[in-house]
């Protein structure tokens, strides 16, 4: 007995050295591989926020495999008996590049998928409506930024729980971690802050004010000197020295800006959000555009893509990118030595969060528990003042797509008047209301925007019909403020 307790002790004490051990060193963070050529074991991943999937493409042939199945499409996750997860947003890749943490916003979840199975191997379920996460560099922990809160979740993904949680200024929206370890940092979408934060005592070590309160993404160099963060709100990008922790500069990128990365020659993807390369890849959805600054911020080039482009990632040699496109369900791919778009993959519903995984499937063909998808364009209209040619940050548009036999519609408008009541009609005509059907009432908000989602279980009649803005709460007669052009 007295062995038994000694034994006890010693192993008790043993643990508690290991915990203090881990508390006082910066995470362990793996050698810089350089680039690695692309391979048939390298996947892209794209978090499918309507169809409740994350999409599987082989990036050596540019074909999607199949879809991992995490809920049921929109909207028949409202129920309160729904026990799957909802919302599938964001995502981060282990260093190893072997396990993906998939954020899911709507079930308040993190969930751990083994990428050469596909199976989920655990969850963990944290506060309300987390957005983005990513694991420390010697993948022992995976960061999650709790939007809906006040905090940033963090998990040991050994023990599949939260073990802390780090306060910051109200909504965090992402957080990556500079390469070396020793600071991560968080941007928020409702405060115009980015928290530096020492990844040994958790503690923050600077408060950064920003130019805006929405900044959804951001990205780090992989050689640790800048993180570039966008400001969807008013269409910017800002550029921290991520040593000094103080503004390099503002850029104006254009309405709907969204993610951010690095790539080029010599470039690709590194670990716990940064990536190599000398040049950032902005997408820009109000512009459906991708553009390309230096490192020192100027504008080298304008990308052409699909519609809405949201995520972007680049492959484990910078040769090319891969841009998920949030209202056209699929996937643009950019040579980045000529920086044009070469080829679409058709994916999963809205995809939001991408992800490139440099050998990701350790053995095997990685095909194991994908569900097989047959993907379905959606239909997307755009909405002008008088129905004249499209400008940019102007008006917007509404996109339509099928979800297990109910139609979501998605309705992003700008520069209405604030606080004002419209309705959405299909009409016969795109110059007068006739024969109009009142689709969906809103209240533009204080800065004359509209961005939501509404759903129908009795399919709308859009063949032959147009879409027209008319201001009033469902009045027919009331004047056309925006039209198809």
């Amino acid at each position: 007995m007295k062995k038994l307790l000694f034994f006890f002790i010693l192993s008790f004490l043993f643990s508690c050295k290991q915990d203090v051990a881990d508390e006082n060193n910066y995470p362990s963070i793996p050698p810089d591989s350089g680039p690695i050529a692309m391979s048939g074991q390298d996947r892209v991943y794209t978090a499918d926020q309507s169809s409740n999937t994350v999409s599987v493409i082989d990036p050596s042939t540019d074909k999607l495999l199949g879809v991992i199945r995490f809920g049921t499409g929109r909207p028949q996750d409202f129920s309160p008996l729904y026990d799957k997860e909802a919302n599938v947003h964001g995502m981060g890749i282990s260093p190893d590049q072997h396990t993906l943490g998939v954020v899911s916003t709507l079930t308040n979840s993190v969930s751990f998928v083994n990428l050469t199975t596909n199976k989920i191997k655990g969850k963990v379920y944290v506060g309300r409506n987390p957005h983005e996460g990513f694991f420390t560099p010697d993948g022992k922990q995976f960061w999650v930024t709790v939007r809906g809160e006040d905090y940033t979740s963090v998990i040991d993904v050994s023990k599949m729980q939260e073990i802390r949680r780090i306060e910051t200024a109200k909504g965090p929206g992402m957080v990556v971690f500079r390469p070396d370890g020793k600071v991560a940092f968080i941007n928020h979408s409702f405060t115009a802050e980015l928290d530096a934060v020492d990844t040994k005592n958790y503690n923050i070590i600077k408060r950064i004010p920003v130019v805006t309160p929405f900044s959804p993404n951001l990205a780090a160099t992989s050689d640790g000197q800048q993180v570039w963060l966008t400001h969807k709100d008013e269409g910017k990008v800002t550029v921290v020295n991520a040593q000094t922790f103080v503004i390099e500069g503002v850029i104006e990128t254009g309405t709907g800006t969204n993610h951010v990365n690095f790539s080029g020659t010599g470039g690709g993807t590194r670990y716990s959000g940064s990536a190599a390369g000398d040049f950032a890849y902005v997408t820009v959805g109000g512009e459906n555009a991708v553009k390309v600054y230096n490192r020192s911020r100027q504008l080298v080039a304008t990308i052409p893509v699909g519609l809405n482009p949201h995520g972007v990632w680049p492959s484990g040699d910078g040769s090319k990118l891969y841009i998920g496109l949030e209202n056209g369900d699929a996937v643009d791919v950019i040579e980045t030595k000529t920086n044009t778009k070469i080829k679409q993959i058709a994916s999963g519903q809205a995809p939001q969060a991408l992800v490139y995984a440099v050998k990701a499937v350790s053995s095997g063909d990685g095909m194991a528990n994908l569900e097989s998808y047959i993907p379905t364009m959606p239909l997307n209209f755009r909405l002008t003042p008088g129905g004249a040619p499209p400008v940019p940050g102007v008006g917007g548009g509404a996109t339509v797509r099928t979800i297990e036999g109910i139609d979501e519609l998605v309705l992003s408008l700008k520069k209405l008047q604030p606080q004002t009541g419209y309705t959405l009609y299909l009409s016969d005509q795109k110059t007068a209301a006739i024969n109009p059907e009142a689709v969906m009432a809103f209240t533009s908000d204080e800065k004359g925007s509209v961005d939501v989602n509404v759903y129908y279980q009795i399919k709308l009649r859009l063949t032959g019909r147009y879409f027209l803005v008319l201001q009033g709460d469902k009045n027919p007669a009331g004047t056309i403020v925006l039209a198809m052009p």
